[in-house]
């Protein structure tokens, strides 16, 4: 039995885990125990999700899979990260369909319901082979709560928390029935809290939020297959944190001009230094700043798998419409700068065909087609209008004989990308400016190809009973974003101007893994280590003017140019768990993860922080705890130790080296048996109990500052203090 799930039996208070199994994973083309995937891969289950509480469901995922992380931008805002890497370079999976919401943006989070995600499964490499561009780095796949039962009673899951750092208040409701052939769920959570706290900045100015979540579920069981269909809806408001302050007292304050407004019949220019302080009252409410974020998210599509002899299709097509405003005129509140509208149809089409011998060999093809538009009623143009359509196609296979397994296959792609003209001129009435017939050409048509090969080679091998290996080699594939290659704008929640290249060419990265897990019956343990070169790796780097100083187009806001070169990251991770059968109840767990980053660009060799390393590279980490379950309540206590960062981005000013720092939490866990179907789950934690005062490495904030130096000797915003957390779910 794998380690993972021994311990999720424990934390539950299960006495016996005889009757447990394997754990599956389904995020590759059949379902395959985990030990006998070559890739790299963890599994997050139910249990674990539930029995934690974090601001969202990304950092909960963080907390249990070794390599995954998440760069934040508030509670609100958690951007998922594999082995040093994130953004396009991260490929998020929502039910098997690929989450497309403008990845690129600093600011842009995953839309979905917190509450309802079941389980999710993380590949740590390039997986290119099975999904395309954009797997880089790896895939997050997030499985929402679907009918298991199929007893024909209508079932409820109701769940209730309350945070009170941020005064977080979240209820969620599903309602389902699984019967012998038809089966459906409908669900809906809302999410609300005001602006967080910390012990050096006290309340955070306009980090609170108010976010809407429903969604429906209908399926049909075949005698050979199953159909399902799927609509969400996802509604989110969400301040935009900039941190002003005042220069002495460093309380936040608030923009109420443009960056040139009217003020008694004179011109006058926003001032940073003349902002006016926010209140108590204002920091203390509900209600969000005019200068926010609203993102909507709609999707609709359907799976469908069908037997066909000894073989199998699986057929899916989706729908998805992201729309995103971002309001940043102070006095013109109900004026959106940003309003971006992408709309994306994805489609997959897999034959999973009869053995052949011991070979299990698939087919298939997928892809999808975007269209980005710039709504008229915007201000800000951060890309442009563009069409895509991306094709790809894979064969696949897998041998399993003895205590070997092998499995490999490889895949073609293809993009065409097409960008539109577009002129912008100033509106004489605002003085905003607005798109036109003629004027300023911020965007010029184009028309870009993108293809590449990929494929995967892997093998595991059982030692023993209790000991495995595995090692493979992966060839990834990524063609350039939108940004990186057309952006000409500004991203107001993100405070940056950017400048594309049309010239770049797709990323190619190889990477070869090799672990060794193990499992035994007082002890499990596993080590998995990683080297990736990339060629033609991507990034951003601050453009400078004809002297030598940083540029900038837009006052208070950086400028960065992309660039392209090769680089290269290695680390690794390692896990070991304890539980002992003696002490029936007690187990310890202790994650140590590592990662490196290097910019190969010959101008940067040696060259230290001032260019070498990449940007947001997480420092090591070591997560460590220990549980004790007592009839059926569970206690723990958890260390969360990240090193100093000293290997960082420092050219000008990117990033600024990060201390140490380590958090405690503490938390109880009941289940609460009532009847034959109704459960009552308690969950009382407290995050960073001893109220630390800490900057993430991966967490934006730090950066939001308008000075060189403070009077506390503290810049930018620092992360949440003590978080005292009650969750209630009540199931039957």
């Amino acid at each position: 039995m794998a380690a993972r799930e021994r311990v999720d039996a424990q934390r539950g208070g299960i006495d016996t885990v005889a009757q447990l199994g394997e754990v599956i994973v389904t995020g590759v083309s059949r379902a395959t125990a985990i030990r006998e995937n070559p890739l790299a891969m963890e599994a997050v289950t139910n249990k674990q999700l539930s029995q934690t509480s974090a601001p969202n469901v990304i950092d909960a995922i963080a907390a249990y899979a070794p390599g995954f992380a998440a760069v934040k931008t508030g509670p609100n805002v958690s951007k998922p990260f594999i082995n040093g890497m994130g953004y396009n370079r991260v490929l998020t999976l929502y039910d098997g369909l690929r989450v497309e919401t403008q990845q690129w943006g600093d600011e842009h989070g995953v839309p979905m319901d917190d509450y309802i995600i079941e389980r999710a499964e993380v590949i740590k490499g390039p997986a290119s082979l099975m999904y395309g561009s954009d797997a880089i780095a790896g895939v997050l796949s997030l499985f929402p709560a679907t009918p298991h039962i199929r007893d024909g009673v209508l079932h409820t899951r109701w769940l209730s928390e309350y945070q009170g750092n941020n005064g977080l208040i979240g209820n969620s409701l599903m309602l389902w029935r699984g019967g012998t052939h038809w089966s459906w769920a409908l669900r809906g959570s809302e999410r609300v809290a005001r602006n967080y706290t910390d012990p050096v900045d006290g309340r955070v100015y306009n980090t609170g939020f108010k976010m809407g979540n429903a969604s429906a579920f209908l399926g049909r069981v075949w005698r050979r297959g199953y159909s399902h269909l799927n609509a969400t809806w996802y509604d989110n408001h969400q301040g935009i944190p900039d941190g002003s302050r005042d220069s002495l007292t460093r309380e936040f304050t608030y923009q109420v001009y443009e960056t040139l407004g009217e003020r008694a019949g004179q011109t006058v220019y926003d001032d940073i230094k003349e902002r006016p302080v926010a209140s108590r009252r204002v920091l203390d409410s509900y209600r969000l700043s005019p200068l926010s974020q609203h993102i909507q998210d709609y999707r609709l599509y359907t799976d469908n798998s069908y037997g066909i002899g000894a073989g199998e299709i699986k057929a899916s097509l989706g729908y998805e419409e992201n729309r995103r405003r971002e309001f940043d005129h102070p006095t013109a509140p109900a004026q959106p700068g940003e309003y971006i509208i992408l709309r994306t149809l994805d489609y997959g089409l897999r034959y999973n065909a009869p053995s052949w011998g011991a070979i299990e060999p698939s087919f298939g093809v997928n892809g999808m087609y975007q269209a980005n538009n710039n709504d008229r009623t915007a201000t800000d143009f951060p890309i442009p209008d563009y069409r895509l359509f991306d094709v790809g196609s894979y064969a696949y296979g897998k041998w399993k004989q003895g205590r070997w397994t092998v499995a490999g296959g490889l895949r073609y792609d293809h993009r065409t990308e097409r960008g539109a003209d577009m002129y912008a001129d100033t509106d004489r009435v605002t003085g905003f400016a607005q798109q036109a017939s003629a004027g300023s050409k911020p965007f010029s048509a184009f028309t870009l190809h993108f293809q590449g090969w990929t494929g995967s080679v892997g093998a595991t091998y059982r030692v023993s009973e209790h000991v495995s290996m595995k090692a493979n080699i992966a060839r990834g594939y990524r063609s350039p974003n939108i940004t990186e290659i057309a952006s000409n704008g500004l991203d107001p929640g993100a405070h940056i101007y950017y400048l594309g290249n049309l010239r770049f060419s797709p990323e190619f990265s190889l990477q070869e893994d090799v672990g060794v897990n193990g499992d035994f019956d007082d002890v499990s343990f596993g080590v998995n280590v990683f080297n990736n070169s990339i060629r033609g790796y991507i990034y951003e780097d601050q453009a400078l003017d004809a002297s030598g100083n940083p540029l900038v187009i837009v006052p208070g806001n950086k400028t960065f140019q992309f660039q392209q070169t090769n680089a290269a990251l290695h680390g690794g991770d390692g896990e070991l768990r304890l539980h002992p059968r003696r002490w029936n109840g007690l187990y310890a767990d202790a994650v140590f993860t590592c990662v490196y980053g290097f910019n190969r660009n010959a101008r940067y060799k040696d060259a230290g922080d001032q260019g070498e390393y990449l940007p947001f590279i997480p420092p090591p980490r070591l997560l460590g705890g220990v549980a004790y379950s007592f009839r059926s309540v569970t206690f723990r206590v958890e260390m969360d130790h990240n090193w100093a960062q000293g290997r960082y981005l420092g050219l000008y000013g990117t990033e600024t080296p990060t201390a140490a720092y380590t958090l405690f939490n503490v938390s109880a866990h009941t289940d609460v048996q009532r009847g034959k179907r109704r459960t009552i789950q308690l969950q009382a934690q407290v995050n960073n109990l001893f109220n630390t005062a800490y900057q993430s490495h991966l967490s934006r904030l730090q950066y939001f500052e308008y000075y060189t130096a403070s009077p506390n000797g503290r810049l930018g915003i620092y992360e949440m203090g003590r978080n005292i957390c009650v969750k209630v779910i009540l199931a039957q």
